[in-house]
């Protein structure tokens, strides 16, 4: 039987899934699959083996059994909230109750498969959650930058930034700082020229991304 891999991208090698089961026919059958389609595959036999490693790769997709000696899967969901590395989950299990699946899903798994499951269900879970991940992982670099770049301003000119966030204009800036009116707009001047802002429409929505 051939795999359909049209709606895959060709980039996958550079995409990686961590998985992790205890039964080992299950990591051998996965493991060849994912292989074929060119992404880089980990296979861990357990949680505790896998919570050992660092993980420093993206986009990543975690895939792993909901039932498992030692730790089990929602305990090892909850382990990487609190490490605060988001990683997609995709849940498998041979049974499961409705609590751990309601559970599961609460805390961000993106798809919870009962075994047997078909082979394009834990494709497009995999596809989707490693989207998530990159767009997840996007949004964290650019946060880091902004927050660089507003390193790079002065107190008073931080200042300005926030009262600029909120739609003070420059007569508004010169009453609440008690300034000139031409430093209010050098200041304004310098704020949007450090941030390299063009609009105050762009420094607002700078500020709603949380930034700031």
């Amino acid at each position: 039987m051939s795999l359909d891999t049209s709606y895959l991208p060709n980039n996958n090698r550079s995409k990686h899934i961590f998985l992790i089961d205890d039964d080992e026919s299950m990591r051998i059958s996965l493991k060849g699959i994912l292989e074929f389609l060119g992404y880089q595959v980990n296979v861990f036999e357990s949680a505790v083996e896998f919570l050992k490693i660092k993980i420093e790769v993206a986009p990543a997709v975690i895939i792993t059994d909901m039932r498992m000696p030692d730790i089990n899967g929602l305990e090892l969901q909850a382990e990487l909230l609190k490490r605060g590395r988001q990683i997609p989950i995709i849940f498998i299990s041979g049974q499961s109750t409705f609590p751990q699946t309601i559970s599961a899903m609460k805390q961000g798994a993106i798809e919870f498969l009962i075994k047997p499951f078909d082979r394009d269900q834990i494709l497009s879970a995999v596809e989707r959650g490693l989207e998530q991940d990159e767009a997840y992982m996007q949004s964290f670099t650019q946060r880091l930058t902004l927050e660089e770049m507003l390193k790079s301003l002065s107190p008073r000119e931080r200042e300005v930034f926030e009262l600029l966030a909120i739609g003070f204009n420059n007569a508004q800036l010169q009453e609440k700082l008690q300034i000139a009116l031409p430093t209010a707009k050098q200041y304004k001047s310098e704020v949007m020229r450090k941030l390299n802002l063009s609009s105050l429409a762009e420094l607002i929505s700078l500020k709603n991304r949380g930034v700031g």
